[in-house]
Order: structure tokens, then sequence, then C-alpha cells
């Protein structure tokens, strides 16, 4: 790949298949194209990634199900009566920095927590167990997909640990029981909708989103502050890739190093189908660099923030029966909460003054 930093027009691809031999300079030369991607355009499309084509049949024709119930039944999955925010999103339940509903339903998952987890007993938020719809399979497919594709951020976790010069592994014990969020997205069709944005220009908050979608609409903004389209691609085997973009917490881990890029999602009048898997490390791990990129000097730059407060404080700004529940003195947002309209580096965010109590 050649160095493309602030001018690319396409996704970079990287073909993965190597990360999974017992040859470590290969290993490591798959980790160093992931990490120039991830330095340079913070978006990369993955192929060779092992998923098998009928996971990924499976989780759409369990979306396609679900979301064809009557709006009665999805209801009765509601994320408002979840205990762990996990369930059915219906339509204008998110509210963004904007103030605009987003026009789309969801269906969320988490990691797959046992009651009897401390995090569970403890009651810290986002973690427990998955409310399932009584649907043939759902519950089967669902999790397949999660658990395969939960494992694939593992493997690229360990790449990104080798291309900032950490050892394979390095990682591993962040993630043990995270809010780590799959996402099951349904874009309805839309005649009338017109070709403008749909979910405004953000970043992720977690450390990386591992995704695939069916229909066009992500858009990328490269450095020229340009927006370019990152359609469904496949590989020469007609295999289907994923997009990997670099989240708010790998670039604050990293320093800097991985760059996590501005994207958004057109609305366009096709029918759309979104799985989104958010990587991220356990509930209490700091928002702060690794010790081998900290400077001296910047030790004060980086406010005192774990990552499941970043995520739940953003959760109770966005979704409506969260704001409520704010509103009405029920749950009150974390201490050190940043607003929603705070995307990118952390660093350059624990400066501003937060005002999200008003």
């Amino acid at each position: 790949m050649t160095n493309i930093k602030g001018a690319f027009t396409e996704l970079p691809v990287i073909n993965i298949q190597d990360l999974s031999t017992d040859n470590l300079a290969k290993r490591q030369a798959v980790a160093a194209a992931i990490g120039q991607a991830s330095k340079e355009v913070g978006f990369f499309y993955v192929t060779g990634h092992g998923i098998p084509s009928e996971l990924i049949a499976g989780i759409r024709t369990a979306a396609k199900n679900f979301f064809a119930l009557p709006m009665q039944e999805k209801m009765n999955y509601y994320i408002g009566q979840s205990k762990s925010h996990k369930g059915y999103v219906p339509e204008g339940e998110e509210i963004y920095g904007s103030g605009k509903p987003d026009l789309k339903e969801a269906f969320d998952i988490g990691f797959q927590a046992a009651d009897d987890h401390p995090f569970v007993v403890a009651k810290t938020p986002l973690i427990g167990s998955n409310d399932w719809p009584e649907l043939p399979e759902f519950k089967s497919k669902v999790l397949d997909y999660y658990q395969a594709v939960f494992a694939l951020g593992h493997r690229l976790f360990d790449a990104f640990a080798l291309a900032l010069g950490l050892p394979e592994g390095y990682f591993k014990s962040m993630v043990t029981c995270p809010p780590a969020k799959l996402r099951l997205i349904h874009y309805p069709f839309d005649a009338t909708a017109e070709d403008k944005p749909g979910i405004g220009a953000h970043t992720d908050y977690e450390c990386f989103t591992l995704l695939l979608a069916d229909q066009s609409g992500l858009e990328v903004l490269n450095e020229d502050g340009v927006w370019i389209d990152a359609p469904p691609f496949k590989g020469v085997d007609g295999e289907e890739a994923f997009v990997i973009n670099i989240g708010d917490m790998l670039e604050v881990l990293s320093a800097g190093t991985f760059i996590a890029t501005a994207h958004r999602v057109r609305k366009v009048p096709q029918e759309r189908y979104s799985f989104p898997l958010f990587f991220a490390c356990d509930y209490h791990t700091l928002i702060r660099p690794l010790p081998h990129f900290l400077k001296a000097d910047e030790a004060d730059q980086y406010k005192a923030l774990s990552i499941g407060e970043h995520m739940w404080s953003q959760a109770l700004q966005t979704y409506r029966y969260l704001r409520e529940k704010v509103a009405n003195g029920e749950l009150q947002l974390p201490e050190r909460a940043r607003t929603t309209n705070t995307f990118g580096h952390l660093k350059q965010q624990a400066k501003q003054t937060t005002t999200v109590n008003s």
C-alpha cells in the first residue's frame, strides 16, 4: 500500500489470512499493512477473515425475520425494558447531537455475561444477559455470528499489538467481559429519501468496529475534506469483506498513532441492513495512552475516564428512554461524562469544559 495519507480515494484492502498461520514473519507482514492503514486512513477492508458465508447468511435471515414482525411484537423486546441496555431500538429512539431522531430501527446484543459474573453482580452498566426474541433459530444464528466476529476481533487486536511494537496477546487481559455491542440495523426502504447525510459525521467510541453491510451508504472523510464512498466489497473468491475502522479508544491507547477517522451514513432510498460489532475493552479500562506511548509532559492532558463510563454516558445522552430517566433523576451521568458532540481524539477533549448536566 502506498502512502495515501490525506488523499485516499478508496479504502485499502488487506488479506488477513496469514494472521492464522504459525509463521510469525507472515503475521508481522499482515500487521504492518494493518498498522499503515490505521495510521494513514483509519479504515480498511479485510478479506481472508475466515467467517463462513453461512454465518453471514444466517444473521441476515435472522434480522429480516425479526424486523418483519409487527411493531407490537418487536416492542416486546424494547431496549427500555432491558436490565443491561440490549434489545429492540425503534425508529426515533436514538437522538444524536443534532436533536433529530435517527430514522432506522435496530436490535442490539452484547457479550454473553453469566448472571454470577462479578460485573453483573455489581450491576455494571451495559453488562448482562441478552433478551432473545422467540423466533426460530434467531438466537443461534445471531449468537453464532457474534462469537465468530468477536473471535476475529481478538485476532485483529493481536495484529494491532504487533503493529504497535507490542507482543501478541498484549490486549487479551483487557477484553474478558467487555461492553462489546453487535447491532442488527435496518434502514427501511424510502422512495422519497434525499441523498444526503443520515447519521452525521462522527467517530466510534470503542477500540475498533467490524462492519458488514449489504448496501452502499457509508462514507469516510479523507484529510482533504472529501467524503469517500465505502461500498460493500467482495474478494476475488466472492468472499464478503468486513470494513474495519479505528475508534476513539484505540486512538488514545496508541496516543494518536492510529487515527479514528470521521465517517457518516448517507440517506439512501434502498432498504439496507448493517451489522457493526463495536469491539471494546472491559468496562473499567482507563482511556489513556499505554505506558509505551505516554510522554511525561502529556500525562495531565488525559482525563481519568474509563471505557465503560464513556460508553454509558454516551448512551445516557442518546437513547430517548435513558434521557428521560436522567431528566427525572432516576439516573445520573458519570461525573466525568463528555457531551455527544465531542468525537475524535480524547486528549483534545480533555481540555473542554463538560456541560452535559445542563
